[in-house]
């Protein structure tokens, strides 16, 4: 009944995460790697654990974009292409409908809270090992 309460209460997921390495820096991510997970996203969540992000699978490369629509938490993007080198990376303002783009093809984004990158020295040109395939179409 507690558990029940407290995922029903938008605090960070118990979900099963997976070990990345971004740059030099450990992360445990959670995947979204289907259409209705990459929708829900990290929305209505209150906070995420420190070290954790949720990782964003599709099945191509292509230029991505996100939004923070019922998201209250405000994150940084890395949008990482299928050889796993960050093409982009972009704050984000919670609530905000405004669509963030990855400029560049990117097939997998990665979302931590905002600062995240800077704190671990985290630029585009790094490299994120740990990645799993690509989504199915």
């Amino acid at each position: 009944m507690i558990l029940s309460l407290w995922l029903m209460s938008g605090c960070a997921s118990s979900a099963p995460t997976i070990p990345l390495t971004v740059g030099e820096a450990p992360l445990a991510v959670e995947i979204a790697d289907d259409p209705a997970e990459r929708q829900q996203g990290l929305m209505h969540r209150d906070a995420l654990a420190p070290d954790h992000g949720m990782l964003f699978v599709f099945p191509d490369d292509k230029v991505r974009n996100f939004w923070m629509k019922n998201t209250k938490i405000a994150l940084s993007i890395a949008y990482v292409d299928g050889d796993g080198e960050i093409v982009h990376i972009a704050d984000m303002t919670p609530y905000d409908e405004r669509t963030t783009s990855s400029r560049l093809p990117a097939r997998y984004a990665i979302e931590v809270v905002q600062g995240w990158f800077t704190a671990h020295g985290v630029q585009v040109g790094a490299h994120v090992t740990g990645l799993p395939p690509r989504a199915a179409q």
